[in-house]
Parts: structure tokens; C-alpha cells; sequence
């Protein structure tokens, strides 16, 4: 079933390659959507297609690459806007 998630991740993910990381993992099970850092030290993903993919997304959001350490991972779940056509970093 398409879905789409809002993942908001805390923790030490920026400046450790946490995007490039979700990027390859997001781009590996075909889901479309970005990427990007926030000004409070947070990285925001949105990720659309199937929901079974998007949950694997997450599970390897709590983990990260090596370098990072993850504190939190909050998600919202909506309704896919098909607006992308791959994954991107912002």
C-alpha cells in the first residue's frame, strides 16, 4: 500500500553523512522523497511508496551510519502526494 511518513531523527545526525546514509537506504527499496538538515541539529526525511519499505527506511534511521547516534525518531504518517520522482538530498 503507498504511503508516505514524515521522519523527524535527533541526535548527532548531522555532519556524521546520516543523509547520504538514508539516501542510499531510501534509494535501495525504491521509495521517492528527500533528505535534509534542519536548523535545530535534526534531520527531516519524507518518504513515499510502499509502506512496508518506508518501515525499513525507519528501522535504518534509528541506526544510522557508524559515526552517527541516534536519541529519537518521530513519525507521521499522511497520505502520498506523488510529488517526487526519486530521492534526494536537500
Amino acid at each position: 500500500m503507498e504511503s508516505r511518513a514524515v521522519i523527524v531523527v535527533r541526535g548527532l545526525v548531522q555532519g556524521v553523512g546520516y543523509r547520504y546514509y538514508i539516501h542510499r537506504c531510501a534509494s535501495g527499496l525504491g521509495l521517492a522523497g528527500y533528505a535534509e538538515n534542519l536548523p535545530g541539529g535534526e534531520v527531516k526525511i519524507v518518504a513515499e511508496g510502499d509502506r512496508g519499505m518506508i518501515e525499513e527506511l525507519i528501522a535504518a534511521a534509528r541506526v544510522g551510519p557508524r559515526a552517527a547516534h541516534v536519541t529519537a525518531v518521530g513519525v507521521e504518517w499522511e497520505k502520498p502526494t506523488h510529488e517526487f520522482k526519486g530521492f534526494s538530498i536537500r
